[in-house]
């Protein structure tokens, strides 16, 4: 191969590599400014739905929207809300959640939760579960949820 068709070659390949690496870094998603503490599910025995809890922080100088979460290890994940009206308590799926801008989110027991149900294999108390919040901007995080017992009032 003659010298000028070598260095014409590895120019293209040169070109073709600051082209596809600028391609990735536009693709990449923006880092997230939000951050999840004290994340726990409540077990229950028998196969019954469980609940995830944790603190959802936005250290980001605008609202994040909280769209939704899935898990590998169960089939469907969603955010519901408790509720006690007229001594009557209820639950109620709600389709996003805001967190402001420098603010938080507690999901606790009574109130905003994740109901995670049709787990896909056997899930204990030790156990922790991967579960992955996604937000309107396209961003997510991935959280490891510690799996305590029934009886567990926080991951503490």
């Amino acid at each position: 191969m003659n010298d000028r068709l070598f260095k014409l070659l590895r120019a293209m390949a040169c070109a073709c590599l600051i082209t596809a690496s600028a391609a990735a870094f536009a693709a990449a998603p923006a880092k997230s400014s939000v951050h999840v503490e004290h994340a726990w599910i409540r077990w229950l025995p028998a196969n019954l739905p469980a609940a995830g809890y944790a603190k959802i922080v936005n250290d980001g100088d605008s609202t994040v929207r909280l769209t939704g979460a899935s898990s590998p290890d169960y089939g469907e994940v969603m955010l519901h809300q408790s509720r006690l009206a007229e001594g009557d308590s209820t639950m109620v799926m709600v389709a996003h959640l805001d967190i402001l801008a420098h603010g938080s989110v507690s999901l606790a027991p009574g109130g905003y939760h994740l109901m995670l149900s049709h787990a896909k294999q056997p899930v204990k108390p030790g156990d922790t579960v991967p579960v992955t919040l996604h937000f309107a901007d396209g961003a997510s995080v991935q959280v490891g949820f510690k799996v305590m017992p029934a009886n567990a009032t926080g991951p503490g």
